[in-house]
This record gives C-alpha cells, sequence and structure tokens, in this order.
C-alpha cells in the first residue's frame, strides 16, 4: 500500500485496448491490488518486532527477483538494458527509487510504533496533494470543486494540528513523499514494471551492503534468527512487488477515472484494520479531521467524474 498509485500520480495508462471502457480483467488485477495493499498492515504489524531498516532493506532485495521473473515472462529484459545506456534515466530511477524508499520507511516504522490510523489518512490525502501540486509546479488550472476539496483536506490537517499539539508529519510526509514519488516517475522514460524493477535494482546494492552488515555484526535476524524471521523477511519481496505489478497490470486495462474511484479501497481498509483490529484510539479530532476528508475525496470523485462525462 505504501507503494499505492493514485489516479493523479500513475505510471501506466488507464486505457482499455480499444480506448472505450474497462475490462473484466482489468477490474480484477486492480482490485486484488488494492485489496493487498489494504491488508498490507497484518503482515506489516507481524514483522513489528524487527527493525524497520532491516524490513525495508530486505523488501528492496527480495522484490528483486520477483520483479525479475516478470520481465522475462513479459520479455521486456531489452528495456533494462536500454535504461542502462541512458545516464538521463539511471539518475532519475535512483531519484525516484530514493524518494519511495522514505514511502517505504515511514510505513513500516508507523504500523510498528501502532500509528496505522495516520497512514491511512495519508493516503487518502494523497490524491489532493498530486492535485495541488499540479497547480503548483505544472500550471495545472484547478476547478472550484478541487480548490474546495483541497481547502478542505487543508482544514482537516489544521483539526490535526489543533488536537494532537503538532503537525500529523506522518501522514503528511506518506502523501507528500508519494505524490513526489509519482510526479517524478511520469519523468522516467520506461514502463511501470520495468521501471520498479530498475529502482529496486538500484536499491538492492546499498540494501544488500546493509543485511551483510547486520549478519556480520550478528543483528540480522535473516541468519540470527529462527526460522519464522527468516520467511517472514523472504516474504517482504512478493507482498511488496505482487500487488505494484498487479496494479500496472489493472491500469492498462481501466479508465483513469475507474481507478481514480478504486484506489480508496486500501486506505479505506487500513483504516478498518488500524481501528477495529489494531485497537487503535479514534478521538473527536480524528474523527472531524477523517469526516472531511472524506467530504473533500467525494467532492473531488464527483468533480472527476462529472468532467469525464462532459469529455465523453
Amino acid at each position: 500500500m505504501d507503494q499505492m498509485p493514485s489516479s493523479q500520480t500513475t505510471t501506466a495508462p488507464a486505457r482499455t485496448p480499444t480506448g472505450s471502457g474497462d475490462t473484466r480483467e482489468g477490474f480484477i488485477y486492480a482490485l486484488s491490488a488494492y485489496l493487498l495493499w489494504g491488508f498490507l498492515p497484518l503482515y506489516m504489524k507481524a514483522v513489528a518486532y524487527i527493525p524497520f531498516a532491516e524490513i525495508v532493506a530486505h523488501r528492496i532485495v527480495w522484490s528483486v527477483p520477483v520483479a525479475g521473473v516478470v520481465l522475462l515472462f513479459l520479455r521486456r529484459t531489452a528495456d533494462i538494458r536500454e535504461a542502462f545506456r541512458s545516464p538521463r534515466t539511471l539518475v532519475m530511477a535512483a531519484l525516484t527509487a530514493s524518494v519511495i524508499s522514505i514511502n517505504w520507511g515511514v510505513y513500516v516504522w508507523a504500523i510498528a510504533v501502532d500509528r496505522a490510523v495516520e497512514t491511512a489518512l495519508g493516503y487518502y490525502i494523497n490524491p489532493l496533494v498530486s492535485i495541488l501540486m499540479g497547480a503548483t509546479l505544472l500550471g495545472e488550472r484547478l476547478d472550484r470543486y478541487q480548490i474546495m476539496a483541497v481547502g478542505l483536506a487543508c482544514l482537516a490537517v489544521l483539526v490535526l494540528t489543533v488536537g494532537s499539539g503538532g503537525l500529523p508529519w506522518i501522514s503528511l510526509i506518506l502523501a507528500l513523499s508519494f505524490a513526489s514519488y509519482g510526479f517524478l516517475r511520469k519523468t522516467l522514460p520506461i514502463g511501470p514494471a520495468q521501471g520498479f524493477f530498475l529502482e529496486v535494482l538500484l536499491l538492492s546494492l546499498p540494501a544488500t551492503i546493509y543485511i551483510l552488515w547486520l549478519g556480520l555484526a550478528g543483528k540480522g535476524l535473516f541468519v540470527t534468527g529462527g526460522w519464522y524471521d527468516t520467511v517472514m523477511l523472504l516474504l517482504a519481496g512478493p507482498v511488496t512487488a505482487v500487488p505494484l505489478i498487479l496494479y500496472a497490470s489493472g491500469a492498462k486495462l481501466l479508465r483513469l477515472s475507474t481507478i481514480g474511484i478504486m484506489q480508496y479501497i486500501a486506505p479505506t481498509l487500513i483504516f478498518l484494520i488500524a481501528v477495529f483490529v489494531f485497537g487503535e484510539p479514534f478521538g473527536v479530532d480524528r474523527a472531524i479531521a477523517f469526516t472531511l476528508i472524506w467530504t473533500a475525496l467525494a467532492i473531488y470523485s464527483w468533480s472527476m467524474l462529472a468532467g469525464r462525462r462532459k469529455r465523453g
């Protein structure tokens, strides 16, 4: 979920082969991805006893073979060879990889310290942050409904700031880092599956060095722990790569507006798990803030769908 593309940040064209509507296969792929992202906190809570940096390192390292197998199946390995011949592509991939690693690290840490509600809020805010970035960085014009939605999101952040005595920095970092990732990812001249493989491949060198250092220092649970620790860390790769690859497949077969609505599945599941499974507190200030965000997202979604009907 921590790498969950939004309707504003998707890197794959959200169109069917004919460009006329959604397909059943696309819906199944995308729904599977969002459900996996929504239930990801259950896995993260199960490995919460492991230092978050070690989990992130293993997410990177074990994502490489999973993404590599997918590229072999798709017969797109030539794209990676071409990318390594382009210094600009490598620099941009290193930048997007660095940004998404920040997102992963904050997400893993937040789940471990019982702040999953704040991660849900961050991913609810994300599409609204993307709208704001488009307006400020790309000069995109906002309609009155989008301005209203962004305003309500800002009001929600203000409510949480006053209620908790400080900025909801976990939510803001997750939203800003992923919106920035989506913005920068658009400049990477490579497909979503190839781009993900290139990103984790570039990150795998420092991640591998860190894992080896932990092992030599007797601190890494992958070797020094029991079989449960080893298996759970091995699973870090599939739980990271599989939903993203499913999403990339689904986004090609769905309209952008469909993906835009479906993106709320994951943060909703995270929110429900945080409150009803993890038992995290949900006070009056959070209730007001989430109501404001849900209202903002309803306005944003209605504006998006209405705009599409006018263009259609």
